[in-house]
C-alpha cells in the first residue's frame, strides 16, 4: 500500500486540494461566466514605496498559502471542479492615474470584467498616483467562489505583511499551505443535511416566495431595461470621517440598535421618500442583509480562510406615515436577530441557488428594494514597516441586481467607508448620486440629533 513517504509532496497536495465545486461555488462560477458579476473587489489605500517588484513575490506567497488561490476551475464530466495543475500566477498590472479619485475608474473596470476561471481565480492592480508618489491603491478582484468580503480584506493584510518582509529582509519567510476547506454546505449544522435538509430548504424557499408575493415590495425598478449581458456595474464612494463615524455609532447605541440596521433604515427611507409622494399611503419595501457565517459555525472559522462564507436574510417592512427612523432601525435589528436564531442564515445557503437561478431566468424582476453588506470594524493592523494602510473597503460586482439600492460598508481606523453599487442602465448615475446624497443626509442629521424623521418629512 502506498504511504505518504512514497508519494511526491506536490502530488499529495494536489490530491487534497482538487475537488468538485459545491452548490454555492457552482452558482458563483455561473454568475461570473454569464453576468460578469458577483466577484469581490477589495480596495486599499497604501502610503509607502509600494512597487510591482515588491508586490509580485508577495502575491506568489499568498497563492502558495491559500489552496483555492492556487486553483482554477475546470469542467470535467459535466461537473465543475477546482484543479491545481495548470493554474496561472495571479495576474498583476500597474496603472498610473493623475489624481486620487481615479482609483474608482479602475474599480469600475474590474467590476465589469469577468475572471478567466480556467486560468486563475484572483487578479491585482497597483495604481500609482502621479499627483502623490507616496500613495498607491491596491485593487484585488477575487472570484466569489473562493472568497468573500472579510477574507478578501484579511488577504490585503497578508499581502502587506509579505511586502514588509521583502523590504526589510529582502526575502519572505517560508509559509505552509492552509488546509483547504470543504464546500460551505458541508460546514452547516446536521439538520441542514440529507432528507431533512431538503424538506427544510423547500419550505423555506416557499415561505420567502410567498412573503414577496404577499408584500409586493416596491423597488427602484428600471429607468431603462437591458438584458443581463448588456448590464454594467458602477460605484459611488463616500467616507464618514472619524468624528462623524463615532457620532453615528454612539447614536445607534443610544437608540438600542446597530449601525447595520440604521443603514438599512436610511436606505429604505430614501427609496420611500423618492416614490411615496402621497404620504398618506403605506410604502412596502424589503431588505437583503448579508451576514457572516463564520462565527455561527462550529467550529468557528477564521477570516484568514479564503472561502465564500457569507449568507443573507431577506426581510419585509411597511413604512407607515408615522414610522420613525429609529423605530424602523430597531425593527430591522429585531428581525435579523430572530431570523438568525431560527437558522435562516443556514437555510438561505440551501436555497441560494434557486433564488439566483430565478434572477437569471426572469431578468425583469428586482430581487429587493435595498441591500446592505456591512463588514463592520476591520480588525487588521494599519502599519507594516514602511507601508501604512490608510483605508480599506470592498465591493461586489452586482450587475445582475438591476433596480436595487446596494451598499458595501467597512469601518477602518475609525472611518466608515461606503461603496454604493448600481447596475446600469436600470439606474442612472444621476439618480444614484441623488439617492446616495439623501442617505448621507440621513446619517448627518441623525448624528446631530435632528432626525426623529417620519416619512412625510423625509
Amino acid at each position: 500500500m502506498l504511504t505518504e513517504d512514497y508519494l511526491d509532496k506536490d502530488l499529495i497536495e494536489n490530491m487534497i486540494n482538487n475537488r468538485n465545486l459545491g452548490c454555492i461555488e457552482q452558482v458563483m462560477e455561473n454568475l461570473n461566466s454569464r453576468a460578469k458579476t458577483w466577484n469581490i473587489v477589495t480596495i486599499s489605500r497604501i502610503k509607502g514605496p509600494l512597487s510591482a517588484e515588491i508586490l509580485r513575490p508577495a502575491l506568489d506567497m499568498i497563492q502558495r498559502r491559500h489552496p483555492r488561490l492556487n486553483s482554477r476551475i475546470v469542467r470535467s464530466r459535466n461537473s465543475l471542479c477546482f484543479q491545481t495543475e495548470g493554474t496561472a500566477k495571479i495576474a498583476l498590472r500597474v496603472v498610473k492615474k493623475a489624481n486620487e479619485e481615479q482609483w474608482q475608474e479602475v474599480v469600475s473596470e474590474e467590476m465589469n470584467q469577468e475572471i478567466d476561471s480556467s486560468k486563475c481565480l484572483l487578479r491585482a492592480v497597483l495604481v500609482h498616483l502621479q499627483s502623490n508618489s507616496h500613495v498607491n491603491y491596491l485593487i484585488v478582484t477575487g472570484h466569489h467562489a473562493v472568497g468573500d468580503g472579510l477574507s478578501s480584506i484579511q488577504l490585503h493584510s497578508e499581502i502587506l505583511t509579505y511586502c514588509q518582509q521583502i523590504v526589510s529582509d529582502g526575502m519572505i519567510n517560508p509559509v505552509g499551505s492552509l488546509f483547504p476547506l470543504p464546500p460551505v454546505e458541508e460546514l452547516l449544522p446536521p439538520w441542514t443535511q440529507g432528507l431533512k435538509g431538503k424538506i427544510v430548504s423547500t419550505l423555506f424557499f416557499l415561505q420567502v416566495a410567498l412573503q414577496k408575493l404577499w408584500h409586493r415590495p416596491q423597488t427602484l425598478g428600471f429607468e431603462k431595461y437591458a438584458p443581463i449581458a448588456q448590464r454594467r456595474c458602477d460605484i459611488i464612494h463616500r467616507t464618514l470621517d472619524q468624528e462623524l463615524t463615532q457620532q453615528f455609532i454612539h447614536r445607534c447605541r443610544q437608540e438600542h440598535t446597530t449601525v447595520n440596521s440604521a443603514l438599512c433604515a436610511a436606505m429604505m427611507f430614501t427609496v420611500a421618500s423618492k416614490f411615496n409622494q402621497d404620504s398618506s399611503k403605506n410604502f412596502r419595501v424589503n431588505c437583503l442583509s448579508y451576514i457572516d457565517l463564520r462565527r455561527h459555525l462550529e467550529p468557528i472559522i477564521s477570516n484568514e480562510h479564503m472561502a465564500v462564507l457569507g449568507s443573507s436574510i431577506m426581510s419585509f417592512y411597511t413604512i407607515q406615515t408615522n414610522k420613525s427612523f429609529w423605530g424602523l432601525a430597531r425593527e430591522v435589528k429585531q428581525n435579523l436577530e430572530t431570523s438568525i436564531k431560527r437558522g435562516d442564515i443556514f437555510k438561505m445557503i440551501l436555497v441560494a441557488r434557486h433564488f439566483i437561478n430565478f434572477c437569471l431566468a426572469y431578468p425583469q424582476q428586482v430581487a429587493a428594494t435595498v441591500s446592505v453588506s456591512n463588514a463592520g470594524r476591520v480588525n487588521i493592523p494599519s502599519v507594516y514597516g514602511e507601508f501604512e494602510l490608510e483605508e480599506i473597503s470592498f465591493v461586489g460586482s452586482h450587475a445582475l441586481y438591476a433596480g436595487m439600492f446596494i451598499t458595501h460598508v467597512s469601518t477602518f481606523q475609525g472611518k466608515m467607508l461606503l461603496n454604493f453599487v448600481f447596475s446600469e442602465p436600470s439606474i442612472s448615475r444621476y439618480t444614484m448620486e441623488t439617492l446616495v446624497n439623501q442617505v448621507m443626509h440621513y446619517i448627518f442629521y441623525v448624528c446631530n440629533l435632528k432626525l426623529e424623521s417620519v416619512l412625510n418629512n423625509a
